[in-house]
Protein backbone atom coordinates (compact mmCIF):
# COMPACT_ATOMS: atom_id res chain seq x y z
CA UNK A 1 0.00 0.00 0.00
CA UNK A 2 1.35 3.62 -0.83
CA UNK A 3 1.98 6.31 2.15
CA UNK A 4 1.31 9.81 1.26
CA UNK A 5 4.41 11.52 1.34
CA UNK A 6 4.63 14.55 3.79
CA UNK A 7 3.69 18.23 2.44
CA UNK A 8 7.14 20.32 2.49
CA UNK A 9 6.01 24.04 3.15
CA UNK A 10 5.41 25.48 -0.66
CA UNK A 11 3.61 21.79 -1.82
CA UNK A 12 -0.04 21.32 -1.65
CA UNK A 13 -2.58 18.72 -2.08
CA UNK A 14 -4.82 19.32 -4.90
CA UNK A 15 -7.59 17.13 -3.83
CA UNK A 16 -8.09 19.00 -0.45
CA UNK A 17 -9.20 22.68 0.23
CA UNK A 18 -6.09 24.88 0.87
CA UNK A 19 -6.12 26.84 4.36
CA UNK A 20 -6.05 29.87 2.85
CA UNK A 21 -9.09 29.56 1.09
CA UNK A 22 -10.67 28.32 4.17
CA UNK A 23 -9.41 31.82 5.19
CA UNK A 24 -11.03 33.20 1.93
CA UNK A 25 -14.17 32.13 2.87
CA UNK A 26 -14.42 34.18 6.09
CA UNK A 27 -14.86 37.03 3.99
CA UNK A 28 -17.20 35.34 1.46
CA UNK A 29 -19.40 34.80 5.19
CA UNK A 30 -19.30 38.43 5.18
CA UNK A 31 -20.70 39.55 2.26
CA UNK A 32 -23.21 36.89 2.27
CA UNK A 33 -24.08 38.21 5.47
CA UNK A 34 -23.92 41.83 4.07
CA UNK A 35 -26.43 40.58 1.19
CA UNK A 36 -28.68 38.74 3.58
CA UNK A 37 -29.50 41.94 5.72
CA UNK A 38 -30.99 43.97 2.49
CA UNK A 39 -33.71 41.58 2.79
CA UNK A 40 -34.00 41.90 6.41
CA UNK A 41 -34.20 45.64 6.73
CA UNK A 42 -36.48 46.09 3.57
CA UNK A 43 -38.86 42.41 3.32
CA UNK A 44 -40.16 43.32 -0.24
CA UNK A 45 -40.17 41.96 -3.93
CA UNK A 46 -37.90 44.74 -5.01
CA UNK A 47 -35.30 43.71 -1.86
CA UNK A 48 -35.32 40.39 -3.14
CA UNK A 49 -34.75 41.18 -6.45
CA UNK A 50 -31.73 43.48 -5.69
CA UNK A 51 -30.82 40.38 -3.51
CA UNK A 52 -30.52 38.13 -6.82
CA UNK A 53 -29.45 39.81 -8.64
CA UNK A 54 -26.32 41.08 -6.03
CA UNK A 55 -26.04 37.03 -5.28
CA UNK A 56 -25.71 36.26 -8.90
CA UNK A 57 -22.52 38.38 -9.28
CA UNK A 58 -20.99 36.89 -5.77
CA UNK A 59 -21.76 33.69 -6.51
CA UNK A 60 -20.00 33.95 -10.26
CA UNK A 61 -16.77 35.24 -8.68
CA UNK A 62 -16.51 32.41 -5.93
CA UNK A 63 -17.46 29.79 -8.75
CA UNK A 64 -15.17 31.30 -11.01
CA UNK A 65 -12.09 31.76 -8.25
CA UNK A 66 -12.92 28.20 -7.10
CA UNK A 67 -12.46 26.33 -10.40
CA UNK A 68 -9.23 28.23 -11.56
CA UNK A 69 -7.84 26.97 -8.52
CA UNK A 70 -9.10 23.41 -8.62
CA UNK A 71 -7.66 23.22 -12.43
CA UNK A 72 -4.04 24.55 -11.22
CA UNK A 73 -2.22 21.92 -9.52
CA UNK A 74 0.82 23.59 -10.33
CA UNK A 75 0.08 26.29 -7.80
CA UNK A 76 2.37 26.38 -4.84
CA UNK A 77 1.05 26.88 -1.42
CA UNK A 78 2.16 30.56 -1.27
CA UNK A 79 0.90 31.35 -4.81
CA UNK A 80 -2.43 30.02 -3.88
CA UNK A 81 -2.06 31.93 -0.90
CA UNK A 82 -1.21 34.95 -2.92
CA UNK A 83 -3.96 34.43 -5.08
CA UNK A 84 -6.51 34.06 -2.21
CA UNK A 85 -5.53 36.76 -0.40
CA UNK A 86 -6.07 39.31 -3.58
CA UNK A 87 -9.45 37.90 -4.04
CA UNK A 88 -9.80 38.56 -0.12
CA UNK A 89 -8.96 42.14 -0.72
CA UNK A 90 -11.27 42.54 -3.92
CA UNK A 91 -14.46 40.55 -2.09
CA UNK A 92 -14.06 42.58 1.36
CA UNK A 93 -14.61 45.45 -1.14
CA UNK A 94 -17.80 44.17 -2.53
CA UNK A 95 -18.67 42.76 0.71
CA UNK A 96 -18.41 46.40 1.94
CA UNK A 97 -20.42 48.03 -0.80
CA UNK A 98 -23.15 45.22 -0.87
CA UNK A 99 -25.67 47.08 1.45
CA UNK A 100 -25.68 50.25 -0.57
CA UNK A 101 -24.33 48.38 -4.12
CA UNK A 102 -27.81 49.70 -6.02
CA UNK A 103 -26.63 53.44 -4.46
CA UNK A 104 -23.89 55.34 -3.20
CA UNK A 105 -21.30 52.35 -2.66
CA UNK A 106 -22.08 50.91 -6.69
CA UNK A 107 -18.45 52.33 -7.49
CA UNK A 108 -17.01 49.94 -4.74
CA UNK A 109 -18.75 47.36 -5.64
CA UNK A 110 -17.92 47.60 -9.23
CA UNK A 111 -13.63 48.16 -8.56
CA UNK A 112 -14.34 44.93 -6.27
CA UNK A 113 -15.52 43.03 -9.28
CA UNK A 114 -13.16 44.14 -11.35
CA UNK A 115 -10.36 43.61 -8.72
CA UNK A 116 -11.23 39.56 -9.03
CA UNK A 117 -11.00 39.52 -12.28
CA UNK A 118 -7.62 40.84 -12.79
CA UNK A 119 -6.90 38.35 -10.26
CA UNK A 120 -8.58 35.28 -12.26
CA UNK A 121 -7.02 36.64 -15.69
CA UNK A 122 -3.63 36.26 -13.99
CA UNK A 123 -3.66 32.96 -12.76
CA UNK A 124 -5.22 31.93 -16.19
CA UNK A 125 -2.75 33.59 -18.07
CA UNK A 126 -0.07 31.96 -16.26
CA UNK A 127 -1.82 28.41 -16.73
CA UNK A 128 -3.02 28.96 -20.57
CA UNK A 129 -1.45 31.41 -22.03
CA UNK A 130 0.99 28.77 -23.76
CA UNK A 131 -1.90 27.20 -24.99
CA UNK A 132 -1.95 29.76 -28.33
CA UNK A 133 -3.84 32.29 -29.64
CA UNK A 134 -7.49 31.03 -29.33
CA UNK A 135 -6.61 30.06 -25.53
CA UNK A 136 -5.60 34.01 -25.11
CA UNK A 137 -8.14 35.49 -26.81
CA UNK A 138 -11.11 34.25 -24.66
CA UNK A 139 -8.59 34.48 -21.48
CA UNK A 140 -8.48 38.27 -22.37
CA UNK A 141 -12.32 38.64 -23.06
CA UNK A 142 -13.61 36.32 -20.34
CA UNK A 143 -11.41 38.29 -17.59
CA UNK A 144 -9.87 41.03 -19.23
CA UNK A 145 -12.75 42.39 -21.62
CA UNK A 146 -15.05 42.05 -18.33
CA UNK A 147 -13.02 43.24 -15.96
CA UNK A 148 -12.87 46.75 -18.26
CA UNK A 149 -16.38 46.62 -18.39
CA UNK A 150 -16.60 46.70 -14.69
CA UNK A 151 -14.05 49.57 -13.73
CA UNK A 152 -15.84 51.52 -17.03
CA UNK A 153 -19.24 51.19 -14.89
CA UNK A 154 -17.99 53.28 -11.94
CA UNK A 155 -17.96 56.33 -14.21
CA UNK A 156 -20.95 55.52 -15.97
CA UNK A 157 -24.69 57.48 -14.16
CA UNK A 158 -27.05 54.99 -12.85
CA UNK A 159 -29.13 52.84 -14.13
CA UNK A 160 -26.68 52.52 -17.36
CA UNK A 161 -24.18 51.59 -14.72
CA UNK A 162 -25.58 48.60 -13.66
CA UNK A 163 -26.71 47.48 -17.43
CA UNK A 164 -22.96 47.33 -17.71
CA UNK A 165 -22.59 45.18 -15.02
CA UNK A 166 -25.61 42.80 -16.97
CA UNK A 167 -23.46 42.83 -19.89
CA UNK A 168 -20.27 42.01 -18.33
CA UNK A 169 -21.91 38.93 -16.67
CA UNK A 170 -23.50 38.07 -19.77
CA UNK A 171 -20.31 37.62 -21.78
CA UNK A 172 -18.89 35.60 -19.31
CA UNK A 173 -21.96 33.26 -19.24
CA UNK A 174 -21.91 33.10 -22.94
CA UNK A 175 -18.30 32.33 -23.64
CA UNK A 176 -18.69 29.69 -20.86
CA UNK A 177 -21.56 28.27 -22.62
CA UNK A 178 -19.97 28.48 -26.39
CA UNK A 179 -16.69 27.78 -26.05
CA UNK A 180 -16.19 25.17 -23.27
CA UNK A 181 -16.10 22.22 -25.16
CA UNK A 182 -12.85 23.61 -27.17
CA UNK A 183 -11.07 25.16 -23.55
CA UNK A 184 -11.75 22.15 -21.69
CA UNK A 185 -9.47 19.98 -23.65
CA UNK A 186 -6.50 20.15 -22.19
CA UNK A 187 -8.29 20.73 -18.51
CA UNK A 188 -10.19 17.64 -17.60
CA UNK A 189 -6.67 16.03 -16.63
CA UNK A 190 -6.35 18.57 -14.24
CA UNK A 191 -10.25 18.62 -12.41
CA UNK A 192 -9.97 17.72 -9.55
CA UNK A 193 -13.74 16.30 -8.21
CA UNK A 194 -12.78 15.74 -4.58
CA UNK A 195 -11.39 19.70 -4.03
CA UNK A 196 -14.56 20.65 -6.01
CA UNK A 197 -16.62 18.47 -3.58
CA UNK A 198 -15.50 19.85 -0.76
CA UNK A 199 -15.31 23.77 -1.72
CA UNK A 200 -18.81 22.98 -2.48
CA UNK A 201 -19.48 21.58 0.22
CA UNK A 202 -17.61 24.31 2.51
CA UNK A 203 -19.56 26.97 0.64
CA UNK A 204 -22.92 25.68 1.85
CA UNK A 205 -21.72 25.46 5.83
CA UNK A 206 -20.94 29.00 5.16
CA UNK A 207 -24.46 30.10 4.16
CA UNK A 208 -26.18 27.77 6.25
CA UNK A 209 -24.07 29.39 9.14
CA UNK A 210 -24.81 32.97 7.61
CA UNK A 211 -28.30 31.91 8.67
CA UNK A 212 -27.24 30.91 11.98
CA UNK A 213 -25.29 33.91 12.73
CA UNK A 214 -28.70 36.36 11.38
CA UNK A 215 -31.06 34.27 14.22
CA UNK A 216 -28.22 33.84 17.13
CA UNK A 217 -28.13 37.65 16.75
CA UNK A 218 -32.09 38.72 16.06
CA UNK A 219 -32.27 36.47 19.40
CA UNK A 220 -30.05 38.46 21.16
CA UNK A 221 -31.52 41.63 19.89
CA UNK A 222 -34.99 40.61 20.53
CA UNK A 223 -34.40 38.84 23.51
CA UNK A 224 -38.32 37.51 24.49
CA UNK A 225 -39.47 34.11 25.37
CA UNK A 226 -41.28 34.15 21.92
CA UNK A 227 -38.48 35.21 20.01
CA UNK A 228 -36.00 32.71 21.61
CA UNK A 229 -38.72 30.12 20.63
CA UNK A 230 -38.70 30.85 17.63
CA UNK A 231 -35.27 31.16 17.31
CA UNK A 232 -35.00 27.78 18.46
CA UNK A 233 -36.76 26.70 15.62
CA UNK A 234 -35.06 28.53 13.08
CA UNK A 235 -31.66 26.32 14.22
CA UNK A 236 -33.59 23.44 13.64
CA UNK A 237 -34.59 24.59 10.60
CA UNK A 238 -31.10 25.43 9.39
CA UNK A 239 -30.12 21.50 11.34
CA UNK A 240 -32.38 19.75 9.08
CA UNK A 241 -31.29 21.77 5.82
CA UNK A 242 -27.43 20.79 6.88
CA UNK A 243 -28.92 17.08 7.52
CA UNK A 244 -30.38 16.62 4.25
CA UNK A 245 -27.28 18.18 2.38
CA UNK A 246 -24.59 16.36 4.27
CA UNK A 247 -25.88 13.31 4.67
CA UNK A 248 -27.46 12.69 1.36
CA UNK A 249 -26.20 15.22 -1.07
CA UNK A 250 -22.23 15.46 -1.12
CA UNK A 251 -21.61 11.84 -1.39
CA UNK A 252 -23.91 12.21 -4.57
CA UNK A 253 -22.23 15.45 -5.82
CA UNK A 254 -18.89 13.60 -5.71
CA UNK A 255 -20.18 10.08 -7.30
CA UNK A 256 -21.85 12.53 -9.72
CA UNK A 257 -18.92 14.67 -10.80
CA UNK A 258 -16.82 11.49 -11.14
CA UNK A 259 -19.59 10.11 -13.77
CA UNK A 260 -19.25 13.04 -15.53
CA UNK A 261 -15.75 13.75 -15.61
CA UNK A 262 -15.13 10.01 -16.80
CA UNK A 263 -17.87 10.34 -19.75
CA UNK A 264 -16.46 13.80 -20.66
CA UNK A 265 -19.53 15.80 -20.26
CA UNK A 266 -18.15 19.30 -20.57
CA UNK A 267 -21.45 20.50 -20.18
CA UNK A 268 -23.06 18.13 -17.76
CA UNK A 269 -19.71 19.81 -15.23
CA UNK A 270 -20.45 23.34 -16.42
CA UNK A 271 -24.10 23.04 -15.66
CA UNK A 272 -23.62 21.66 -12.02
CA UNK A 273 -20.73 23.44 -11.08
CA UNK A 274 -21.10 26.88 -12.12
CA UNK A 275 -25.00 27.37 -12.66
CA UNK A 276 -27.00 25.33 -10.63
CA UNK A 277 -25.27 25.79 -7.44
CA UNK A 278 -26.69 29.51 -7.94
CA UNK A 279 -30.26 28.65 -7.40
CA UNK A 280 -29.49 26.40 -3.97
CA UNK A 281 -27.96 29.10 -2.45
CA UNK A 282 -29.95 31.76 -3.00
CA UNK A 283 -32.24 29.74 -1.37
CA UNK A 284 -31.19 29.57 1.52
CA UNK A 285 -29.88 32.84 2.01
CA UNK A 286 -32.92 34.24 1.45
CA UNK A 287 -34.66 31.45 4.25
CA UNK A 288 -32.22 33.53 6.74
CA UNK A 289 -34.03 36.57 6.14
CA UNK A 290 -37.22 34.84 6.70
CA UNK A 291 -36.66 33.86 10.05
CA UNK A 292 -35.03 36.98 11.44
CA UNK A 293 -38.10 38.69 10.59
CA UNK A 294 -40.37 35.70 12.36
CA UNK A 295 -38.12 36.28 15.56
CA UNK A 296 -38.57 39.55 15.67
CA UNK A 297 -42.11 39.56 15.12
CA UNK A 298 -43.83 35.98 16.28
CA UNK A 299 -47.31 36.59 16.82
CA UNK A 300 -47.64 38.09 13.03
CA UNK A 301 -48.06 36.50 9.90
CA UNK A 302 -44.53 36.73 7.29
CA UNK A 303 -45.24 39.66 4.56
CA UNK A 304 -45.41 37.62 1.30
CA UNK A 305 -42.16 38.59 0.42
CA UNK A 306 -40.93 36.75 3.20
CA UNK A 307 -43.18 33.94 3.02
CA UNK A 308 -42.29 33.18 -0.49
CA UNK A 309 -38.12 33.84 0.73
CA UNK A 310 -39.33 31.03 3.62
CA UNK A 311 -41.25 28.06 1.17
CA UNK A 312 -39.56 29.52 -1.96
CA UNK A 313 -36.10 29.24 -0.30
CA UNK A 314 -36.70 25.72 1.00
CA UNK A 315 -38.30 24.38 -2.34
CA UNK A 316 -35.51 26.18 -4.68
CA UNK A 317 -32.64 23.67 -2.25
CA UNK A 318 -34.38 20.41 -3.21
CA UNK A 319 -35.76 21.47 -6.30
CA UNK A 320 -31.72 22.45 -7.14
CA UNK A 321 -30.70 19.10 -5.51
CA UNK A 322 -33.17 17.42 -8.33
CA UNK A 323 -32.21 19.07 -10.81
CA UNK A 324 -28.14 18.28 -10.50
CA UNK A 325 -29.08 14.54 -9.41
CA UNK A 326 -30.58 14.45 -12.68
CA UNK A 327 -28.08 16.52 -14.78
CA UNK A 328 -25.67 13.55 -13.02
CA UNK A 329 -27.49 10.76 -14.62
CA UNK A 330 -30.39 9.44 -12.32
CA UNK A 331 -33.85 8.83 -14.28
CA UNK A 332 -36.55 11.03 -13.99
CA UNK A 333 -38.72 8.76 -12.41
CA UNK A 334 -36.51 7.93 -9.82
CA UNK A 335 -35.59 11.64 -8.71
CA UNK A 336 -39.02 13.04 -9.00
CA UNK A 337 -39.96 9.69 -6.22
CA UNK A 338 -38.07 11.95 -3.64
CA UNK A 339 -38.17 15.70 -5.18
CA UNK A 340 -42.07 15.89 -5.61
CA UNK A 341 -43.19 15.44 -2.21
CA UNK A 342 -40.20 17.64 -0.88
CA UNK A 343 -40.66 20.52 -3.08
CA UNK A 344 -44.42 20.02 -2.37
CA UNK A 345 -44.36 19.85 0.90
CA UNK A 346 -41.79 23.44 0.91
CA UNK A 347 -44.35 25.25 -1.48
CA UNK A 348 -47.44 24.49 0.85
CA UNK A 349 -45.22 26.73 3.66
CA UNK A 350 -45.83 29.72 1.55
CA UNK A 351 -49.52 30.69 2.19
CA UNK A 352 -48.83 28.68 5.26
CA UNK A 353 -46.55 31.68 6.38
CA UNK A 354 -49.00 34.45 5.28
CA UNK A 355 -52.08 32.63 6.86
CA UNK A 356 -50.28 31.79 10.34
CA UNK A 357 -48.23 33.53 12.81
CA UNK A 358 -44.50 33.18 12.41
CA UNK A 359 -43.75 30.55 15.21
CA UNK A 360 -46.68 28.58 13.91
CA UNK A 361 -44.77 28.76 10.52
CA UNK A 362 -41.51 27.93 11.85
CA UNK A 363 -42.82 25.02 13.54
CA UNK A 364 -44.62 23.98 11.09
CA UNK A 365 -41.32 24.18 8.66
CA UNK A 366 -39.97 22.22 11.16
CA UNK A 367 -42.35 19.42 11.00
CA UNK A 368 -42.36 19.31 7.41
CA UNK A 369 -38.16 19.19 7.22
CA UNK A 370 -38.54 16.23 9.70
CA UNK A 371 -41.16 14.69 7.24
CA UNK A 372 -38.51 14.95 4.25
CA UNK A 373 -35.75 13.81 6.36
CA UNK A 374 -37.65 10.80 7.28
CA UNK A 375 -38.31 9.65 3.90
CA UNK A 376 -34.84 10.04 2.72
CA UNK A 377 -34.06 8.10 5.87
CA UNK A 378 -36.61 5.35 5.01
CA UNK A 379 -35.85 5.41 0.98
CA UNK A 380 -31.65 4.75 1.75
CA UNK A 381 -32.55 1.91 4.21
CA UNK A 382 -34.86 0.53 1.71
CA UNK A 383 -32.15 0.34 -0.67
CA UNK A 384 -29.54 -1.02 2.01
CA UNK A 385 -31.80 -3.77 2.73
CA UNK A 386 -32.29 -4.54 -0.90
CA UNK A 387 -28.31 -4.39 -1.61
CA UNK A 388 -27.50 -6.78 1.69
CA UNK A 389 -30.92 -9.57 -0.08
CA UNK A 390 -29.12 -9.54 -3.31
Amino acid sequence: MSQRLPLGPASRDPSRADWMELFFDLIFVALVGQLAHGLHAHPSFAALGVFLALFAAVWWAWANLTFVVDVSPQLTRRGLSAVMLAAMFAVGAMAVAAPEAIGERAWLFAAGNAAIRIVLLVVWMRLSWRDGWPSRLRISSYNGVTAVIWLVSIWVPEPAGYVLWAVAIALEVTLLMTTASRWSSGRFETLNVEHLSERFGLLVIIVLGESVLSIVAEVSEVWTVAGGVVGFLGLLIAAELAWSFFMFGVDVMRAGLERLRAARDVRGIRDTVAFLPYLLLAGVTALSAALAEAIGHPFEPLPLALAVCLGGGIALFYLTNAIITRRYGDPWPLVLRWAAPDVGLALVLVPVAVLLPAMATAASTVVALAIVIALAELSARRRLLAVADS
